[in-house]
């Protein structure tokens, strides 16, 4: 999940968010990486959160590309690198990514990015990974599945209402939501590659007050524009007055070429 709704990349909100990532990536997926991973293209990177968290994994020397459209988030990638990493920068929309861009890459990496993502982007990063040979590591794709304890009677309805929301279209384009997972599964398994996927979930709750009072404020409310026929004030008022312990799905991607 990004944010109050999916696409909110704010700073401040990229920040919170980042220990709960941190927890939830599937790290064995990290030790299936074939051989020496020396230069990796971070598609999407934000403030550069995933490189932060994976780069003391991976062998050295390492060069990591910061892909991104905002430069303000590029300039914040850059310099928040660990030490012993060079990092260079792109601004690029990752629909424009080509073959010729992978030239000398050993790793594709994303965090909480293919949910913005259509049927027809994701199948063409699949194929120009392809082409390249690049492995790719996809992590924090949301299902769309969130487990609340206690339970609400209306919580099944803010969660069908908010996956539906994720599911719009914006400018023409109808985003995958919580069909990102299994979409990137298949189009890479399409185009030849070896696929490993594995549950990433946040675990929120009482103990990380900040990050889940954010996250109930943005799924509720993006659940409210979609269906502004809930009682949706009166469920977010409940929830933040005692803060629920929260399950919410993602799934990691690995998919390697032989």
């Amino acid at each position: 999940m990004s944010a109050p709704e999916e696409g909110d990349f704010s700073p401040t909100w990229l920040a919170l968010r980042e220990p709960a990532d941190a927890a939830a990536r599937a790290l064995d997926l990290v030790e299936m990486l074939p051989g020496s991973v020396r230069t990796v293209r971070d598609l999407g990177c934000g403030t550069g959160s995933l490189g932060r968290w994976l780069s003391p994994r991976l062998g050295s020397p390492q060069h990591w590309i910061m892909t991104d459209r905002d430069p303000a988030l590029l300039a914040h990638a850059a310099a928040s690198m660990p030490d012993g990493v060079t990092v260079s920068t792109e601004q690029l929309d990752v629909a424009d990514l080509t073959a010729a861009d992978l030239a000398g890459t050993d790793l594709v990496t994303c965090s909480a990015l293919l949910d913005l993502l259509t049927v027809e982007e994701v199948h063409r990063l699949a194929g120009v990974c392809a082409e390249a040979g690049v492995a790719v590591l996809f992590t924090l794709s949301v299902t769309g599945e969130v487990q609340l304890a206690p339970d609400d009677p209306l919580d099944a309805e803010i969660e069908a209402a908010f996956n539906a929301h994720q599911r719009r279209v914006v400018d023409g384009r109808r985003l995958l939501g919580p069909d990102a997972p299994e979409t990137a599964a298949d189009a890479f398994t399409k185009v030849g590659a070896a696929v490993t996927v594995r549950p990433s979930p946040w675990r929120l709750g009482p103990a990380m007050p900040a990050l889940t009072a954010e996250w109930l404020r943005g799924w509720v409310g993006a659940a409210a524009e979609e269906r502004p026929d809930l009682p949706s004030g009166d469920y977010l008022n409940r929830r933040l007055a005692a803060l629920p312990h929260v399950s919410v799905g993602h799934r990691d991607v690995l998919a390697i070429f032989e």
